[in-house]
């Protein structure tokens, strides 16, 4: 099949930095060449921006500024990673994208969904992921899980998780209700239940997705 790009979104501490991983062996697995990257980040510059927008007080941006440093950090992922890993034939797998930033920027901040839409279209070409897999779980469990991470290893990351829970809450719905949205490019996954558990469902998922492109080329836009 075609190489395909996969997102894994939700809510801090549902574990999708290691269901991108079961899923970017999982294809590996299949003899599918895989790059594996994440949002903010996925290239030296993105990466710079990540140590901005996620350290420090809730304050030290303004909300549209924030947006901004997030599709600027899109733009050099996409263009230095994204499409030229596409383009030689390699799948990707990306711990978070614009579903991300619709999400928290839009739901989570209150900037109008369409403006973010408008800027991700101008930036980037209107690029989405084939398939993306939202891990849905309840704000607490999910905010005592990253926070909890955080201090074990001493990464100042944690701005966001500083917000209230009615913050996270907005970001929990907008995520389901992007996937409710497009049911054919996402499908959403219990994250409560045990890594194992999870895993399975995800990449039982995966597998789904992939039968159904036996013979197409998985090309969508939003």
């Amino acid at each position: 099949m075609s190489p395909a790009f996969f997102a894994v979104e939700g809510i801090d501490g549902c574990g999708k930095t290691s269901i991108a991983r079961s899923i970017s062996q999982h294809l590996e697995g299949l003899g599918l060449p895989v790059v594996s990257t994440r949002e903010p980040g996925g290239s030296p510059q993105g990466e710079q921006i990540r140590q901005l927008i996620l350290s420090g007080s809730n304050d030290a941006w303004d909300r549209y500024s924030e947006l901004l440093l997030m599709t600027a950090a899109r733009v050099e992922h996409v263009r230095r990673l994204i499409l030229p890993a596409l383009a030689e034939g390699q799948s990707v797998v990306s711990d978070r994208f614009v579903g991300s930033t619709i999400a928290y920027q839009s739901a989570g901040r209150n900037i109008p969904e369409e403006f973010i839409r408008h800027l991700h279209h101008a930036a980037v070409g209107d690029l989405w992921p084939h398939l993306t897999i939202v891990l849905d779980l309840d704000v607490e469990t999910g905010l005592a899980r990253s926070r909890r991470r955080l201090q074990t290893i001493s990464a100042d990351e944690g701005r966001f998780e500083s917000l209230d829970i009615a913050f996270h809450q907005r970001v929990r719905q907008s995520f389901l209700d992007q996937a409710e949205a497009h049911p054919d490019r996402h499908f959403v996954i219990d994250a409560a239940g045990t890594p194992e558990e999870v895993s399975r469902a995800t990449l039982a998922a995966i597998d789904t997705w992939l039968a159904s492109q036996q013979g197409a080329d998985p090309l969508a836009r939003h």
